[in-house]
């Protein structure tokens, strides 16, 4: 399967929203693939950011990309003020009915969580949206992709209280080994991206050598956090690679290792299909 797949690219914004790219998205799934990235999930964080994402998956699925690409829909914490209303209603005209998702399927509700470093939407805002797409998630039987910054203590809590998706990953995790322990005693993933290349990020990269081989994914949050050395500048699904060879040497074993695992947990927790 990996010989085929090769790396998994499980959060990335590619859509027209984000894409900083003037050679288009076609270019960036080519460069994708010249690095052996063979899946891409596309994440939605609003509204225009989801519809934008469902729409890209689909026509790559059509186009006969060898690049295969799914789509997520979901409230970022940022946008909480604006309300889960428009979210909700998208999803129930896009959303699968059966399991097994093949390419251009939606995979997932999120990118949501709480975000108290920025605080772009109050926090009770925040938390409301967090709740009510926990709920839909498992009225859809679809994975809940979690966004948490400054936040572990309520991002644990609303999970709990709301009971956690029985497919879940923390995504862009940036905390340490306690923080860790707590998601994974959740049953939740942890994604890692480009931060374990940075110089200041220990704490994330001992994270990052104790989580079970069975909860380890990789991502690249493209187009932000670039990976060392392209620290600084627009980051895309291409550089997964940069980072899963990074957990590679974090954890003594060998990139065709963290590929496989990495894609055969993101098979698992996106419930996708070839």
């Amino acid at each position: 399967m990996t010989e085929e797949i090769g790396w998994t690219d499980t959060h990335s914004h590619i859509q027209e929203t984000y894409l900083d790219d003037p050679s288009g998205v076609e270019a960036v799934l080519d460069r994708a693939m010249a690095s052996g990235v063979g899946r891409i999930v596309c994440v939605g964080t609003g509204e225009e950011a989801s519809r934008e994402a469902v729409a890209l998956a689909a026509r790559v699925a059509s186009s006969g990309s060898k690049t295969r690409v799914w789509s997520t829909v979901g409230l970022h914490p940022h946008e909480a003020s604006s309300g889960v209303g428009p979210v909700a209603k998208l999803l129930a005209e896009v959303a699968p009915r059966s399991t097994g998702r093949p390419p251009g399927s939606v995979v997932a509700v999120g990118e949501c969580g709480l975000d108290y470093f920025y605080e772009h939407s109050p926090r009770a805002a925040q938390r409301d949206a967090f709740a009510e797409q926990i709920v839909l998630a498992k009225e859809y039987d679809l994975a809940l992709v979690v966004h948490s910054r400054g936040a572990w203590d309520e991002t644990i809590e609303i999970l709990t209280s709301n009971g956690v998706p029985e497919r879940t990953v923390i995504h862009c995790f940036t905390g340490g080994v306690e923080e860790a322990g707590r998601c994974l005693a959740l049953g939740a993933y942890l994604s890692f991206s480009g931060i374990v290349t940075f110089k200041n990020a220990s704490d994330v990269r001992d994270a990052a050598k104790l989580c079970p081989s069975d909860r380890l994914l990789v991502e690249t949050d493209s187009p932000f956090l670039a990976p060392a050395p392209y620290r600084g500048k627009p980051n895309e699904p291409a550089y997964v690679a940069i980072v899963g060879t990074a957990m590679a040497v974090l954890r003594g074993v060998s990139s065709t290792e963290i590929a496989e695992v990495t894609s055969i947990n993101a098979a698992a927790l996106f419930d996708l299909s070839p």
